[in-house]
């Protein structure tokens, strides 16, 4: 069954599964590229092409999420999928279920500090990123993509519609609630706390191997992921439209400050806008 990775863009889904597929799916704890592939995205467009589904119908894809989870659900094993998607009920078609779903750890960021991310992520204005947060939206849907999970269209919802949703899980004990900025400020701490989380969803004892943990934290520091991303490129950064140059994925991390690079008539909207879950997330 798996466990979901769920974020709004741009708010450390990448570095939790980092973390994670360094942990559980390499011998010796240390990051690369490759490994993070074993956590595969969702919606992906592969998943649903194995079972015949026309990607150019959108009700069809969605009529078919449960029955493409199904289709590489194996009950035993720890399975991850990161997904940007809202927890959603389309027309009564689910987004998942218990039958394939053990737990969800949701990631969340700072939206003064999102904002500014995705412009750079996707090349736009602050302004356009600032309306994108706070409409339902969708991303994605380019059936000419070479990129697999660019194919199939990703219902975002708002950064706040987004963060609500998933917390659906924590009124059934299976739920973790995973800030940015702990990431960042006592990585060591929040990763062990996702470690535990994990054993408990999977009912066994939680027991760490302490030289590959070290490893994991040590390998997937910022800068070295930023130059890793310099050295071998990385599949999930983007092209700039007007250059056609790529886009540096991993760009300012924890120096993305929003108090030093954002316009406070942007901060006084979406303070306004978010005020109850920024409250709740302690960021006011």
């Amino acid at each position: 069954m798996f466990i979901w990775l769920a974020s709004y863009p741009k708010s450390g889904n990448t570095l939790v599964r980092a973390l994670l597929s360094s942990y559980f799916f390499s011998n010796d704890g240390i990051f690369n590229f490759e490994i993070i592939k074993n956590i595969k995205q969702f919606p992906n467009s592969e998943l649903f092409e194995n079972i015949g589904v026309d990607l150019s119908n959108d009700n069809d894809v969605i009529k078919n999420y449960i029955k493409a989870q199904a289709s590489i659900n194996k009950k035993s094993s720890i399975q991850f999928l990161k997904t940007h998607s809202y927890l959603f009920n389309i027309n009564k078609n689910p987004f998942t279920d218990l039958n394939n779903t053990l737990g969800a750890i949701y990631i969340v960021r700072d939206p003064r500090n999102v904002v500014t991310s995705y412009a750079h992520h996707d090349t736009i204005t602050i302004d356009e990123s600032l309306k994108r947060m706070i409409n339902n939206i969708q991303i994605g849907g380019n059936l000419n993509s070479n990129n697999t999970s660019d194919r199939t269209k990703v219902y975002l919802g708002s950064w706040g519609s987004n963060f609500k949703s998933w917390k659906s899980f924590e009124k059934i004990g299976k739920y973790l609630l995973i800030k940015y900025e702990d990431l960042i400020n006592n990585k060591e701490e929040t990763f062990k706390k996702i470690l535990i989380f994990i054993h408990d969803l999977k009912k066994i004892k939680f027991e760490i191997n302490q030289s590959k943990f070290e490893n994991v934290l040590k390998t997937t520091s910022f800068n070295n992921m930023k130059n890793l991303e310099k050295e071998e490129g990385f599949i999930e950064s983007k092209t700039n439209k007007n250059t056609g140059e790529k886009i540096p994925f991993f760009n300012l991390g924890a120096e993305n400050n929003w108090e030093r690079k954002l316009d406070p008539k942007i901060v006084n909207k979406i303070e306004k806008f978010y005020e109850t879950e920024m409250k709740e997330l302690g960021y006011l």
